[in-house]
């Protein structure tokens, strides 16, 4: 077993440990909106052992491996750092109910499909910061895509009191004081679209990159492939939502639609295609 599924099953526990905790909390009707020190710690620690992990995994014998898992668990792992650093500024407590559960699903993911596919020209320092631009965008723009699931879910609980009034069954109940913990709609907005602009511009110089480092080794700017087209599609869905967010003042859904659209087209730029090719396919 090697070091980076060891160090992902530990992350995995230490997330899921912690998720627990906040969980049991909100269903006996404790707060959660302000944790305690030692559970922040504990996010911190679980956050640097989902990094050791990645760095054992991605980095083998000095050579760049990645996988569609892995770019998952990355992706998480980065969002996860964006919601720490939110968190020293602005009081967003609440996401840990969503965010914790992520880390371990992405960690265990990591554990149980560690495959992998060795990177060529892995050595080339502009291809290492390409793909770490890359990744960024790619988890900033995750973190952002569940944020804006849980705004939606959030608007709908605002807008129907009447359901969460009648509400008998523990399963709802429970959903509703998790998202009772939640910060309010316009601090959530304002997040959201703060990591939608640092994602666009860590997506826009990786566009760039990708095409220095395409016309170098090919002498084509961008190679006609999937994951071009849908990076671009990404790329242009997100400049219409920040244009539109500009000009007219986009705002609610029409933000959650563009940002979860954009999602969608990163997802299958990249994870979508290695885990056809690598778990249905059985393909490297």
């Amino acid at each position: 077993m090697s070091s980076g599924i060891v160090f992902h099953s530990l992350a995995a526990l230490a997330y899921a440990v912690l998720a627990l905790i906040l969980w049991h909390a909100l269903s006996a009707g404790r707060p959660v909106l302000h944790v305690g020190r030692a559970v922040r710690l504990g996010v911190l620690v679980a956050i640097a052992l989902h990094g050791v992990a990645l760095q054992q995994s991605i980095l083998r014998d000095s050579h760049l491996q990645l996988g569609w898992s892995l770019a998952f668990s990355a992706a998480i792992w980065l969002g996860m750092i964006v919601f720490w650093l939110e968190s020293l500024v602005l009081r967003v407590d609440g996401l840990m109910l969503l965010l914790l559960p992520a880390g371990a699903l992405s960690c265990l993911l990591a554990a149980l499909f560690p495959e992998t596919q060795l990177i060529a020209h892995a050595s080339s320092g502009a291809l290492r910061a390409h793909l770490l631009i890359a990744l960024s965008a790619y988890g900033l723009i995750t973190i952002a895509a569940l944020q804006a699931m849980l705004m939606a879910a959030l608007d709908r609980h605002l807008r129907y009191p009447h359901e969460r009034a009648g509400n008998t069954n523990s399963l709802k109940a429970m959903i509703g004081r998790m998202l009772d913990a939640q910060p309010p709609l316009l601090a959530q907005e304002h997040l959201l679209f703060l990591v939608i602009w640092v994602a666009f511009g860590a997506l826009s110089l990786a566009v760039v990159t990708g095409s220095l480092i395409s016309m170098a080794a090919t002498g084509k700017l961008l190679p006609f492939d999937h994951k071009t087209v849908f990076t671009l599609l990404s790329w242009a869905t997100f400049g219409v939502l920040l244009l539109g967010r500009h000009l007219r003042g986009w705002r609610g859904r029409i933000a959650l639609r563009y940002t979860l659209a954009g999602f969608v087209f990163v997802v299958l730029a990249y994870t979508g295609s290695r885990f056809v090719l690598e778990v249905i396919l059985q393909r490297g």
